[in-house]
């Protein structure tokens, strides 16, 4: 059989129902030609629509602390980076921030930061908790909170403030693939922590990063890894080389692996939050993300602000091209719309009844909350 008719039969069987085996993920994540993905972003946009139909959730970027203790070697914002640009925003701007984000029409507020040393050296998390509860307080939305690897005392009390979500990404579910991209960080306790959040009843997401020399069996690992596991929301990134990092000289990779990788795991796990990251290509990529089967859109970052991106640090922020008017009028050419925020958090309020997890049957489990979340999509 040749390579386009496996990819058609893998599509024509997603579209049935069947969900793609651990064989099939390799066959889709090795294609590297427009005319071989085809299918499958055919196939990914029609059951991108059907789980959610012509909404897509719209998250606001808040990234409060670029200080971090950790020195992973792609990111501008490792530790030992004297490059880096560096700042803690106060409280008071922080809610500031996330009050217009919210005005704006955003469904989500992401409170992101690196594992800042000011908490993590004294294990002191009480202002993190309190910035949480603060921006909920003020804006009403769910919230996410991306703290790095923390204990499940933190997350309970970050939950008990108000937050709704859990991001940790893995990165890659290769342990000698993250050792070179984490280093000196625990495979298995980064995993833990979101096995951890969702015993809590946190909602969680993990990630993947593309393009720093992993194999395509490595990524169809990966792909897997987060199918299995219990979590509601999964993304992919492509690797953009940061000044002042161990890869900064490595070729920029091109950004078709993301697009065929965002539709793969739309056919591998079509009831799932997937975003579209405006942090790769800025506005211009939003809409070849969104035909691969994506369905959020995130690092909605407002103009002027002093808040800087993750791997575009400035990428159309301060243009006034990463906001939600402006996805929300990229958005309508494609006939689609931004979820209405009091929908995302009734859908949020749902996903979160579900029983709380723990690492036995997280498979079973991710498969439970995908039925009751196609109840009522983002």
């Amino acid at each position: 059989m040749s390579t386009l008719s496996r990819v058609h039969e893998i599509a024509a069987r997603a579209l049935e129902g069947g969900k793609p085996s651990d064989d099939d993920l390799r066959v889709l994540l090795a294609i590297d030609d427009p005319a071989l993905a085809e299918p499958l972003f055919a196939a990914a946009g029609t059951l991108t629509r059907r789980s959610f139909g012509d909404r897509v959730a719209l998250y606001g970027f808040v990234y409060f602390s670029t200080y971090c203790r950790n020195d992973c070697s792609f990111c501008l914002y490792r530790r030992a980076n004297p490059q880096s640009p560096r700042y803690r925003k106060p409280l008071s701007e922080v809610v500031a921030i996330a009050e217009g984000l919210a005005d704006s029409g955003v469904s989500l507020i992401d409170l992101t930061m690196g594992e800042d040393p000011l908490y993590f050296a004294t294990r002191e998390f009480d202002a993190l908790v309190e910035l949480v509860r603060a921006v909920k307080d003020a804006t009403g939305l769910p919230v996410m909170i991306s703290p790095g690897v923390v204990s499940a005392d933190v997350l309970e009390a970050l939950r008990d403030a108000g937050a709704d979500w859990y991001a940790c990404y893995q990165e890659t579910h290769a342990p000698a693939v993250y050792a070179r991209l984490r280093m000196g960080q625990d495979f298995a306790e980064r995993a833990q922590a979101r096995v951890d959040a969702g015993a809590l009843g946190l909602l969680v997401e993990d990630g993947m990063l593309l393009g720093t020399g992993e194999t395509v069996a490595e990524r169809a690992l990966t792909v897997a890894a987060m199918r299995d596991e219990a979590v509601e929301q999964v993304r992919v990134m492509t690797f953009v080389p940061q000044r002042g990092t161990p890869l900064a000289q490595v070729p920029r990779p091109d950004t078709f692996a993301e697009l065929v990788t965002i539709a793969t795991m739309r056919l591998a796990m079509p009831e799932r939050l997937i975003p579209a990251s405006l942090d790769v290509d800025g506005i211009e990529g939003l809409e070849p993300r969104i035909a691969a089967g994506a369905n959020v859109v995130t690092s909605i970052v407002p103009p002027l602000t002093g808040l800087a991106g993750v791997s575009q640090s400035e990428l159309d922020i301060d243009e006034g091209l990463r906001t939600a008017a402006e996805v929300s009028e990229r958005l309508a050419r494609l006939e689609l719309r931004p979820t209405p925020p009091d929908e995302y958090a009734a859908w949020v309020a749902r996903a979160r009844t579900r029983a709380p997890r723990g690492r036995q049957g997280q498979a079973d489990d991710a498969a439970g909350c995908d039925g009751r979340r196609a109840a009522g999509a983002p």
